[in-house]
């Protein structure tokens, strides 16, 4: 008899306790000063557990180069307490990777905005022909 699959997988379970555990490491571990206001969106890990794409954003576009340069050059000592904590044989290489989406999201917003603005514009005015 076959047996109903789970709603995730390991890989996805190791997934969310790395974003945990990292997201933890940022906000009390990390001394580096170029490393601010870091939120993990997301992580992806490939199924043998030996990479981990980490996702992440920052308040301020102006340091997302000086924050890729810090969570780099911190990327090995973020590993070794990442396995500490988790419960696999071998802990991932970390790569991270700024998330665009959130900017594509506002960058949307504003058009739809922009485009509704508009709209709201051209139907308050009456159209040439018709009279008052």
């Amino acid at each position: 008899m076959a047996r109903a699959k789970k709603g995730f997988s390991r890989s996805d379970r190791i997934a969310d306790q790395i974003q945990r555990e990292l997201a933890e490491l940022l906000r009390k571990g990390l001394k580096d000063p170029r490393a601010g206001w870091i939120t993990i969106t997301s992580v992806e890990v490939t199924r043998d557990y030996s990479h981990a794409k980490i996702y992440y954003t920052v308040m301020d576009d102006k340091t997302r180069e000086v924050t890729q340069e810090a969570l780099e050059h911190a990327a090995g000592y973020l590993r070794s307490e990442l396995g500490r904590s988790l419960q696999i044989f071998t802990t991932p290489q970390l790569h991270f990777v700024y998330d665009e989406s959130i900017e594509r999201g506002m960058h949307m917003t504003r058009l739809i905005n922009q485009v509704s603005e508009e709209y709201a514009e051209r139907q308050d005015k009456p159209e040439e022909g018709d009279e008052a």
